[in-house]
């Protein structure tokens, strides 16, 4: 037996508010045990601190001073990743930083980082890296982001196995740096 045309739409419309009302509604969850937000930011004046190492990211991926560091920052992530790795970025680390904006000095909370930022040459919307050498050399943090899928690493005293605070700090710089740009901090490659 067919439902009344009446009988339909007046059910129809009973469930839709109690279809919607999750969707709609918001609801505020707090942070996980552990976690932290992202810490005061700025971009500082540039000085001949953000040069300590290089002028551009190939210099300062290949100073001597960092080069042993910032391989042990991405591990086994330097290297072309072997095809079929799941939850293995999609490139070798450098590619990341193929295409390369601006060196930078960023202050995130009280410490001073030299800020890179970079993209592949073939998917500059797709690979971007963003790396963080806190002056004096001894911390370094990175970020590799495919399109919303991130690699977080860190590297140097205090920080293990790519803490809450590492990805705070590399989130406060990229806000920091995005700031400062119109709206995308990463480098865009010529047509």
């Amino acid at each position: 037996m067919n439902p009344s045309p009446l009988r339909a739409v007046l059910l129809r419309g009973l469930l839709l508010p109690v279809l919607i009302a999750p969707i709609t509604t918001a609801c505020v969850i707090p942070p996980e045990p552990g976690s932290a937000t992202a810490p005061r930011s700025q971009v500082m004046e540039a000085d001949a601190r953000a040069l300590a190492y290089g002028r551009s990211a190939s210099e300062i991926l290949n100073n001597p001073q960092l080069s042993d560091k910032v391989r042990a920052l991405f591990g086994a992530d330097w290297s072309q990743p072997a095809p079929g790795g799941v939850g293995k970025p999609m490139g070798a680390a450098p590619e990341y930083f193929q295409v390369a904006g601006p060196v930078r000095m960023v202050q995130v909370g009280e410490a001073s980082y030299i800020a890179v930022t970079g993209c592949a040459k073939q998917a500059c919307e797709k690979q971007r890296g963003l790396l963080l050498i806190r002056e004096g050399g001894d911390q370094l943090l990175a970020r590799l982001d495919e399109g919303g899928f991130l690699h977080q690493y860190a590297y140097g005293p205090g920080m293990t196995g790519g803490s809450a605070a590492a990805g705070a700090t590399l989130e406060g710089a990229l806000l920091a740096l995005d700031r400062l740009s119109d709206g995308n901090p990463y480098p865009r490659p010529a047509p």
